[in-house]
């Protein structure tokens, strides 16, 4: 027989790992600030090994427009200048051999907009997602009913688990509201 609760916990957990990664593919959006998330993707080839920029060096904003890469190695400058120019980040640093600078340029209004549609979009999929999450939940909790567990208990079930994706949703709205308020301020 199926735990109800423990079902509901299992499908809190998935619904929320969801909100989490849309999180984090926000941060990867460029919103016209520098933000070292930005950097994410970018592997250099650290001593053999493909590694993410910040193994081989710190980063940080020194203003608002400014990202600065500090290697920890000298020698790692050409690398990890060649690993930000083949990378999908589409911003030239500059060199001036002591720190990396990546300059994020202002956005045009047209490329801001271009940016709030593909965060609705990667917000409509985690949408989507969830909502897979709780029809299978859903699915679950009838078999289990017709397997002997209580219709109370079963209809009970339902109701926490769209308590669930409400609570899941809004807080994929939150984070698209708060996402497209920071592309769109200028």
């Amino acid at each position: 027989m199926i735990d109800v609760k423990e079902l509901l916990n299992e499908l809190d957990e998935r619904m929320e790992m969801s909100v989490l990664h849309l999180e984090e593919k926000l941060s990867r959006i460029r919103a016209g600030r520098a933000n070292v998330h930005i950097l994410d993707s970018v592997r250099i080839d650290y001593y053999g090994q493909m590694s993410p920029l910040q193994v081989a060096a710190s980063l940080t904003t020194p203003d608002a427009r400014t990202i600065a890469i500090k290697p920890f190695d000298k020698s790692m400058f050409k690398e990890i200048e060649r690993a930000i120019i083949n990378s999908d980040v589409g911003i030239m640093p500059e060199n001036n051999g002591e720190i990396i600078r990546v300059n994020i340029p202002p956005l045009t209004e047209e490329r801001r907009k271009q940016l709030t549609k593909q965060c609705s979009g990667e917000a409509e999929e985690t949408k989507i997602a969830i909502r897979n999450i709780r029809r299978e939940g859903v699915d679950k909790l009838k078999k289990a009913v017709k397997d002997g567990l209580s219709e109370d208990l079963g209809k009970d079930g339902e109701a926490d688990l769209q308590k669930l994706h409400d609570k899941h949703i809004k807080g994929v709205d939150e984070l698209l509201e708060k996402k497209n308020k920071e592309i769109m301020t200028v």
